[in-house]
């Protein structure tokens, strides 16, 4: 019974069609569901910064592409043929409030290699595709949502905020992502560089899982007020003028970037410790070469280890880590700003130029 059709007619979604130019409104038509596949009502999408870097046109997108992948929904219908459980064994009804991976692999396509599902090949990506007529309800900025078949969704209380589960998905899965390749985090010396939403959930799971001490490092002083609010033991500017100049902190077992900018990279080498690890997780989009001193990787055997994206362990480990923390630390704060859906315009313009932690667009009212 294609219900979606005849009680959920038409949709509202907002399209993006490159740098520059204005958000487009339009009006859909939800087609027929495949086989395997959830429709689902987007209550609340977050801006992420990959999508700031998009509306800047710092990193390419396809034009004509309905933008937002940080959403949390509620379900309306299921196609018969979904197993109508979540990544978590949980059984899934419509009225369940969910989110869901980044991606989908297709049916029957292996992955490169068990840990690594999100370099599949023919990956599908919500809030990355190109809207067609048939397919626009692909991303965070439209009422709907239809999730491909093979997606891995998990149900979530609806006593998490909107603002808090939304993010899920993908700052805190890729962070939980940070933490299993880092390996052992518990009585490590960490170094995060970058206050953002990345760095700052990188903070309560490395406090949560018994780092000895932490040092959150930005060059933008009114972020790194959230740093003790966060897990932080200490908080430190970072400016890249003065990189000639010894680092005033002490040097660290693991250093994770969550910025992408080559100086930031270079200075978390140079604070490593003899035999410590750098994880890179935020240079995800072009910029300069980083410049490394090869005989220091050597010399004190260190490693350096990159991520993008996160794969289904750590999406059910940030999920859960959110359960249990959501009340401990300010997350739902994190969210500075909120807009309605027809004011995304609005919305990414204060994102892009205030550089919040995170601009929130109410999709659907709850």
């Amino acid at each position: 019974m294609n219900i979606q059709a005849s009680a959920f007619p038409l949709g509202k979604a907002v399209i993006f069609n490159g740098p520059g130019q204005p958000f487009e409104f339009i009006e859909a038509e939800l087609p027929a569901l495949n086989q395997g596949e959830i429709l689902i009502k987007t209550l609340y999408t977050t801006i992420c910064g990959s999508d700031i870097h998009t509306f800047c046109g710092r990193r390419q997108e396809p034009p004509n592409v309905v933008l937002g992948h940080e959403i949390v929904g509620e379900i309306l219908w299921i196609d018969p043929a979904h197993p109508a459980t979540d990544q978590r064994g949980i059984p899934v009804a419509p009225g369940d409030r969910v989110t869901w991976s980044i991606f989908a692999v297709p049916a029957n396509i292996p992955a490169p290699r068990p840990d690594i599902p999100q370099k599949s090949d023919q990956l599908f990506k919500y809030g990355h595709t190109l809207a067609k007529p048939d397919d626009v309800f692909n991303g965070g900025l439209a009422e709907y949502c239809i999730l491909r078949a093979n997606t891995a969704l998990i149900k979530i209380s609806a006593a998490i905020p909107l603002k808090v589960a939304a993010t899920i998905n993908c700052a805190h899965a890729t962070v939980a992502g940070a933490l299993r390749i880092a390996g052992k985090i518990k009585d490590q010396k960490v170094i995060v560089f970058g206050a953002g939403l990345l760095g700052l959930s990188c903070l309560t799971m490395c406090r949560e899982a018994g780092a000895s001490n932490i040092i959150l490092i930005d060059t933008d002083a009114s972020r790194l007020q959230w740093g003790t609010k966060f897990g932080a033991d200490d908080t430190c500017i970072f400016n890249s003028a003065d990189a000639a100049i010894p680092l005033p902190w002490p040097e660290a077992d693991l250093v994770f970037d969550m910025t992408g900018h080559p100086d930031a990279m270079k200075a978390g080498i140079d604070s490593l410790a003899l035999g410590g690890t750098a994880i890179w997780i935020g240079a995800a989009y072009p910029a300069n070469p980083v410049p490394v001193d090869a005989q220091k990787i050597v010399r004190k055997i260190l490693t350096i280890k990159g991520l993008h994206n996160y794969n289904y362990q750590d999406f059910e480990y940030a999920t859960t880590f959110i359960e249990h923390n959501y009340l401990k630390y300010p997350f739902e704060e994190l969210v500075e700003k909120e807009y309605i859906l027809q004011e995304t315009e609005e919305a990414f313009k204060y994102a892009s130029e205030i550089k919040p932690v995170r601009v929130g667009i109410k999709v659907n009212q709850v």
